[in-house]
């Protein structure tokens, strides 16, 4: 297990029964004394952007459920810094945010590539202390992000590569029931 960084995958442990994370994969996009935050990536919303927002007709591109904290905002990670001018880093090759009308128009322009941006409402927070607790309560594995990862192409399979990217026995967690009273 690695700490948690900017850059780290949170996987959750098979039994984990928080309705927010049963199952799912964090991005950790900030890390640090005060908090933490990062997005699900592996939830989709269930709506569209055009859905959700105005002026966006033509942008029929899925949002992904980010967590439970402030869902009434709408974030993207994406690999182009050259770009989307505004781009933080999150490791190499993942940017958080940026100019968000940019990207919009580089979108309908086809400039940009939608398997390379992704768009999520809300997001994953942990205030000071909580996310190193929930770690000690083993309710989270932790994994160094890849491209691959947090760009997968089958989120519905995400939780089980992410798993099998840890190596070794985790790879037999994958199968376990989500209820081990069902076993």
């Amino acid at each position: 297990m690695i700490k948690p960084a900017p850059g780290t995958l949170l996987i959750a442990e098979p039994f984990l029964k928080d309705p927010n994370f049963s199952r799912t994969v964090v991005f950790i996009c900030d890390h640090h004394e005060q908090g933490s935050f990062g997005f699900v990536l592996n939830r989709a919303y269930g709506h569209t952007l055009d859905e959700l927002m105005n002026d966006m007709n033509d942008l029929k591109i899925p949002v992904f459920y980010g967590g439970p904290v402030q869902m009434d905002t709408i974030h993207f990670l994406h690999q182009y810094p050259e770009q989307i001018a505004g781009s933080y880093e999150i490791m190499n090759g993942i940017y958080w945010g940026g100019d968000f009308e940019l990207a919009i128009d580089l979108l309908r322009k086809g400039e940009i590539d939608l398997s390379r941006i992704r768009f999520y409402i809300g997001y994953s927070g942990w205030s000071e202390g909580q996310l190193s607790e929930e770690l000690n309560q083993k309710s989270w594995l932790t994994v160094e992000a890849t491209r691959k990862l947090v760009f997968h192409r089958n989120v519905d399979d995400l939780w089980k590569e992410a798993v099998k990217s840890l190596g070794g026995d985790y790879s037999l967690m994958v199968n376990f029931p989500t209820d081990p009273q069902l076993n």
